[in-house]
């Protein structure tokens, strides 16, 4: 299994916080691409052909200072429409007026908020898709290896480790199911959400040339999309979090009942043995829940658009992808290299008094834990979804 990318931003902590791939998708470069690639789906589905190719090749060779755009947005409240007027600035005269046309800026950003979104999700469910199938072979093939449990951190009753890791799979399964069940929805309602000036309806064509869905209405302030994203993104952190904080509690120098391939070390304590990768995948789902909590408040937006609410999502939403994007790659290159110990975690089976194989309930010392595993294992091999739909995650990548 591939360890993941280095961070691409070369910042100071992105080899910890931006790890995997969604620090690409998120970036201020695909953001900017997302943004002309908006506007050029627009005008295909809105301009005369020679119009809409005119503007096709003008944002496919346009250069954008991302610096200068964004000290620009200051001047709108958003980024849009300094980028706008630098395409209408290249395009030939004959295709300016078809720029941009019908859309309002609300429409091009919250569409191009899909086109992010739906690539970065791409990723998180790969690495959380890989995490969960290590611990699948391990519900598999530890259903027999004895552990203490634990409640509330203190020696409970023996389990086998594969439930253990069953239940991380479930975990993580519910999360990858949520994640899955996300569909991406493009933005046009132009000013107050009514599409007027223009003739025609043309938000399925847009949707469609983004491999986005096409939304029943706009939603300009109607944010459950927006709201259904973080939680699951918050929800796929924390299973993820979930995981890392069972590993670093196992691989404790007292307990050492699992062990990371690559851990860390330390400048005072060369002794040290520090699970980094689940460290790090802790490090970065404890990010989630603010951020979650973030994107649900701007759930109350006024009449046909937002004072604020919406502009509040931005960031967020670009920092909530990384952390997610962040946890799910950092826990896919813990679990690809952990090393389980079964004859230390037996071993203190032993020390705690529970000779299993000469006690009372010897025929069945786990209980029903053969069941639990085959349940979650099934669930895990089961086919999620037929046909993918337009705007899923899991449908063809347009970008």
């Amino acid at each position: 299994m591939r360890p993941s990318s280095s961070p691409s931003d070369g910042s100071l902590f992105g080899g910890v916080l931006h790890r995997g791939r969604v620090a690409d998708a998120v970036s201020d470069a695909a953001w900017v691409r997302a943004l002309l690639d908006v506007e050029v789906a627009l005008a295909g589905a809105t301009a005369p052909p020679a119009a809409a190719a005119a503007i096709a090749d003008a944002c496919s060779h346009i250069l954008i200072d991302v610096g200068a755009l964004g000290r620009a947005a200051a001047v709108h409240g958003n980024p849009v429409h300094p980028l706008v007027a630098i395409i209408r600035e290249i395009v030939p005269s004959q295709a300016r007026e078809w720029v941009h046309v019908g859309a309002t800026t609300q429409d091009v950003l919250d569409t191009a908020a899909m086109v992010i979104a739906r690539r970065a999700v791409v990723a998180v469910l790969d690495d959380l898709t890989a995490a969960a199938e290590v611990t699948a072979q391990w519900a598999e093939a530890y259903r027999s290896a004895p552990m203490m449990g634990r409640t509330l951190l203190q020696q409970a009753v023996p389990i086998p480790f594969g439930l253990k890791a069953a239940q991380w799979l479930s975990g993580l399964d519910a999360a990858r199911d949520r994640l899955r069940a996300l569909t991406f929805a493009a933005q046009l309602g132009g000013a107050a959400g009514t599409l007027a000036g223009l003739a025609a309806d043309p938000v399925e064509q847009f949707a469609a040339r983004l491999g986005l869905s096409a939304p029943g209405l706009p939603w300009h302030t109607e944010r459950s999309r927006i709201a259904d994203l973080a939680g699951a993104l918050g929800i796929a952190a924390g299973a993820a979090g979930k995981v890392a904080r069972d590993v670093t509690l196992l691989a404790q120098t007292e307990i050492g009942e699992v062990t990371e391939a690559a851990p860390g070390g330390s400048t005072a304590m060369p002794h040290k043995r520090n699970p980094i990768a689940a460290v790090s995948t802790l490090a970065a789902a404890a990010q989630a829940p603010g951020l979650v909590a973030t994107l649900m408040g701007s759930l109350i937006a006024e009449h046909e658009r937002a004072a604020g609410a919406w502009h509040a999502e931005w960031r967020p939403l670009r920092e909530l992808l990384t952390v997610a994007g962040s946890a799910a790659a950092w826990l896919r290159e813990c679990l690809s290299g952990l090393t389980v110990h079964t004859d230390v975690m037996r071993a203190a089976v032993d020390r705690a008094g529970w000779p299993l194989e000469n006690h009372a309930s010897a025929a069945r010392p786990f209980g029903h834990a053969d069941a639990f595993i085959d349940a979650a294992l099934r669930h895990h091999r089961s086919p999620h979804s037929g046909p993918p739909r337009a705007g899923s995650p899991n449908a063809a990548d347009h970008g």
